[in-house]
């Protein structure tokens, strides 16, 4: 038996409720309640719409938290096979996701098409100089921004065009290529292009440029926007789960808002 003062007692109590409390503030989370984060890398063009969505994925899921990578579709592609933790991929053409699933790196299964975009002309809002896309090989149009083709989708998209309206080799003394598409709407907006070719989606973001036409649908190929996880995630449970997500009637709202249209299964 141990015999001590009532002082002696109380303290003895204190700290063995303090040691307890301790050990439980202490003890690892649950795995179902630890946070999980998401790392999605994502067509630049995507990013207004995935910050939404994001947003309100995060704000059912407290457990999860969606980290974007946002770039052009090439340039994610190389850091994928370079081994960037990366737990989707969200690609503005198909070509790069051909690539990604022809070295093995998609995980089965988990590819599927979310959403398609138009091309567009676009001029600063301030000149109605360019009405057509004929208009691109007059004198007084001396810079045309595109994507870098190699790299960016929209680029590949806009030679294309250019090549199918017979239009290419008049200007190409004309183009200045970017690293993405946003960069290409930033040249137009600022009036250091005095034309580019971008997606619908980015012209309808910005008040500083006008859409001058849309490309014709034969003229390119078709603009669809491939989600997958990829096949080296970390967190394949969670991935899966949000790229149901953006299938979703929720989410399809929102890439509606940012004119973004829906695309076959």
């Amino acid at each position: 038996m141990i015999v001590c003062g009532k002082g002696r007692v109380v303290q003895v109590f204190l700290v063995l409720a303090m040691i307890m409390g301790a050990a439980i503030f202490a003890a690892p989370e649950p795995l179902s309640q630890q946070r999980v984060t998401l790392i999605v890398s994502a067509a630049i063009s995507l990013k207004n719409s995935l910050d939404e969505i994001g947003h309100a994925y995060e704000q059912e899921h407290p457990e999860v938290k969606i980290t974007f990578n946002y770039g052009g579709s090439g340039t994610l592609q190389h850091q994928i096979e370079q081994g960037a933790p990366v737990d989707i991929f969200f690609s503005a053409a198909k070509k790069q996701m051909d690539t990604l699933q022809s070295e093995g790196l998609l995980a089965v299964g988990a590819r599927r098409n979310i959403v398609a975009n138009t091309l567009v002309l676009i001029a600063p809002a301030s000149s109605n100089a360019i009405r057509g896309f004929s208009d691109l090989t007059r004198s007084d149009v001396r810079v045309i921004s595109l994507g870098e083709a190699s790299t960016v989708p929209a680029g590949a998209y806009a030679q294309q065009t250019l090549e199918h309206l017979g239009l290419f080799l008049a200007i190409r003394k004309k183009i200045v290529y970017a690293k993405d598409v946003r960069a290409v709407l930033t040249y137009v907006e600022t009036g250091n292009a005095d034309a580019g070719l971008v997606y619908q989606t980015d012209a309808k973001i910005s008040s500083r440029v006008r859409i001058v036409a849309a490309a014709p649908e034969n003229s390119h190929d078709p603009i669809v926007y491939p989600a997958t996880v990829l096949k080296n995630s970390k967190n394949m449970v969670a991935a899966r789960e949000f790229l149901s997500f953006l299938e979703g009637a929720g989410a399809r709202i929102v890439f509606q808002k940012y004119g973004f249209a829906p695309t076959e299964k």
